[in-house]
């Protein structure tokens, strides 16, 4: 998911976002234990989609406390 994306999303929007991008990490790390993960590189991708989503999230959050 890119950041144009991401930067359409409204607060809630990128906390659900945040928490599948979570379930889908935890999700390749199980497969990782388990010698089923063929492509490692996914990891690294995931981990990086929700680190951009808690970084817009944060951007969000902290505008919507400095307008109010």
């Amino acid at each position: 998911m890119n950041t144009t994306e991401l930067r359409q999303k409204d607060v809630a929007g990128l906390e659900a976002e945040v928490k599948s991008l979570q379930k889908a990490h935890f999700g390749l790390r199980m497969q990782k234990a388990t010698q089923q993960l063929n492509n490692t590189a996914s990891l690294r991708a995931t981990r990086r989609d929700i680190a951009r989503a808690k970084t817009i999230l944060a951007e969000k959050r902290a505008a919507g406390t400095a307008a109010k």
